[in-house]
């Protein structure tokens, strides 16, 4: 089973740890602050109180045996810098590393993490999306020009089969999963779809493509 650490116990901080935790994994949760960290005693594998941008607390506590850490420390840049570099010296597998800007994500990158995330920023568009597209319940970036949304089946849809949609000559667009209802109005997820499968009223199409792709087709009614 894969190990993690969690640095920083702010709101994204905890929220990954307590999901992760919730999973059945191993979580090391770290933070400079003692009462962040009693708080955690109970909910994570160990809680810790130290210094992250202290390599031997860090080494004491554990860290080498870590697979995965996210440095999620605020808007502290100085301090997620440093971290990520006492964290890629030890070597620590992968590091995800949490920024509030792009000119930060620059300079963690350049550093050494594996990955840089920005919560507040893709939060904003996630609910941009919905916003606009009352229809697209989930929209995910897979980069710049291509992503993947969940969206209530369009009207014109229902009944028609796969085949017969051929979205992806129409559309240049995929549908890699369907989310449908079983007998007990449970939500269950198609991941393997058959051509000739009919779309239903209550389903919702998870739809892979170009962004422009995407736009044309949430315009349907």
């Amino acid at each position: 089973m894969r190990q993690f650490a969690v640095i920083g116990l702010g709101r994204f901080g905890c929220s990954i740890a307590k999901t992760l935790s919730k999973k059945g994994c191993q979580v090391l949760a770290i933070d400079i602050d003692e009462e962040k960290v009693q708080d955690f005693s109970e909910v994570v594998t160990q809680s810790v109180c130290v210094d992250a941008m202290d390599e031997k607390a860090l080494k004491a506590v554990g860290i080498e045996n870590i697979d995965l850490a996210v440095v999620s420390v605020g808007h502290n840049i100085e301090a997620s810098v440093l971290i990520t570099l006492v964290l890629k010296e030890i070597g620590i597998k992968e590091v995800i590393a949490k920024a509030g800007t792009e000119d930060q994500g620059k300079v963690l990158e350049k550093i050494g993490a594996d990955r840089v995330v920005f919560p507040e920023r893709d939060m904003g568009i996630r609910i941009a999306n919905a916003l606009t597209s009352p229809k697209v319940s989930e929209h995910i970036d897979l980069s710049p020009d291509c992503s993947i949304i969940e969206i209530q089946a369009p009207q014109e849809f229902i009944g028609k089969s796969l085949k017969q949609l051929n979205l992806r000559t129409g559309y240049g667009l995929n549908i890699v999963a369907i989310k449908t209802k079983n007998a007990s109005e449970e939500d269950i997820i198609n991941p393997t779809p058959e051509a000739d499968y009919k779309i239903k009223p209550q389903d919702k199409l998870m739809i892979v493509g170009p962004n422009e792709n995407l736009e044309k087709l949430k315009k349907k009614e």
